[in-house]
Formats: C-alpha cells, structure tokens, sequence
C-alpha cells in the first residue's frame, strides 16, 4: 500500500516538474530565432523543445528513474545497519558463544537492519523456547527458530525489492515513448516531403526529423538509466540476501550446539 501510495505521488509530482521544464526552460522563446513561433531553435535546449509533447513524459520518467534511485540507495543504506555485517556478527557469535541471549538482542537492537531483524527473531523466539518450554525437545526447539528466521526473512525481502518493479517498468515505458516519437516524427517529415505542389517544407521537414531523433534518444537514455540501476539494485539484494542467509545459519548451528 505505502509503495503504491509513494509511486502515485512521484508520478503526480514527476509530471508537474516535467511539464514546467518541458514549457519554461525548453520553450523558452530565447531559445528560439524566430521567438514565439517556436519552430526553429538556436540552441541545444530548442532543439529539445522540438521533440514535442512525449519529450515532457521522457522527462517525466527520467525524474521517476532518479528519485527511486536515491531512494533505494537510502533504504539499503538503512538496511545494512549502522556497522558492516562483519563486524556486527562478530560481536553477536562472541555473546552466543559466552550464552548471553540478551546481550545479543541489545546489539541487533543497535545494528538494527535487515541482518539484525533476522537474527533478533530467531534470538527472540529461542529464548521464549527455552523459558516457557523447558521439556521441549531440541530438534523441536530449533524447527521453530527455523520457522522464525523464515517469517523474519518473509518481512525483509520486500523492504528490500521495493520499488524495483516500477524501476523495471519505467525502464521499459520510456523505451515505448522513444520508438512512439521516433515513428510520429517520422511521419512528419514524410508528409513534408510528400506535399503537393513543389518542394517539401524545409522547417516541417527538420522537425519532424529532429522530433525522431530527440524522442529516440531520450528514450534510450532513460531506458538505460533504469536498467543499469536496476541490475545494480538487483545485486544489493542478492548481497543482502545471502548475508541474512550466511548470518541466520551460523546463528542456528550456535544453538544447536548449545
């Protein structure tokens, strides 16, 4: 729900800064020869502003891409805690080894993090094992720490994959948007060239030509900006992952020999 809430907000806000750039940077009339017209550019950001209206969701979609970047670069930052994994279990394996349950919750309390949650539960729930069912076998016991680590894991990887979805998905719709500006443009300057009655419109045939190629690059900007920070993203998590992973095993074969 919170994640379906933060995209809709982004979209909204995201199309609000596109379409101001779009109009008052791109179409500023200084950026044109003959002003107001609009139609033959004297700089880089003119040219843009030829592209026409799918460049303001390129734009729009850029921002996407950019915020749910920093986003994701904040949250696993988060996620990994307050110290490095390493130095963190290191700490946690010397008070299970010295049987002091409640020393190893205060530090994963400290670290916090997705490794810290996943060891907590498991801490947590032994020690509510070993408190309240004495008799109960040891195979038992860690079954249930197992089912713990295994719920704590359940809680922890979709903090992690947020919005790496909707990173795929704009990836993939601005390389739509490209090929759709890319094709109207196209179609531009083939009416151009075919109009009856003499020689083709110079300025409608270099605009439709510029509105092919800016559609087309923008789209393929986009798109690589998202795939490339999605594979990263993608990585982190595998990384993350496989710490939980590495850490609750230990933690369990600890108990185990307790």
């Amino acid at each position: 729900m919170k994640q379906s809430v933060f995209i809709t907000i982004l979209t909204v806000v995201a199309f609000g800064i596109a379409l101001a750039i779009y109009i008052y940077v791109f179409g500023n009339p200084a950026n044109f020869i003959n002003g107001e017209v609009r139609t033959q550019p004297n700089n880089l950001l003119g040219t843009i502003y030829t592209g026409g209206p799918l460049v303001a969701l390129l734009i729009m979609l850029s921002i996407m891409d950019v915020a749910i970047i920093f986003e994701r670069i904040f949250s696993l930052k988060k996620a990994g805690g307050k110290r490095t994994v390493a130095a963190f279990f290191k700490d946690v394996i010397v008070d299970l080894d010295n049987g002091e349950y409640d020393a190893a919750i205060e530090l994963c309390d400290k670290q916090r993090g997705s490794v810290a949650n996943v060891i907590k539960a498991s801490l947590v729930r032994y020690k509510e094992l070993i408190s309240k069912n004495k008799n109960m076998e040891a195979e038992k016991q860690l079954a249930e720490v197992q089912r713990a680590v295994e719920e704590a894991t359940m809680l922890e990887t979709p903090l992690l994959e947020k919005n790496l979805i909707a990173l795929s998905t704009i990836a993939s719709i601005a390389t739509m948007v490209g090929l759709l500006g890319t094709v109207i443009g196209m179609i531009r300057a083939f009416a151009a060239m075919g109009k009856a009655g003499g020689a083709p419109d110079a300025i409608q045939l270099a605009i439709g030509i510029s509105e092919a190629l800016i559609n087309t690059a923008g789209g393929l900007i986009t798109a690589i900006m998202g795939i490339v920070a999605y594979n990263f993203f993608v990585n982190k998590v595998d990384s993350f992952t496989y710490s939980v992973d590495e850490a609750s095993y230990n933690v369990i074969q600890i108990l185990k020999s307790k």
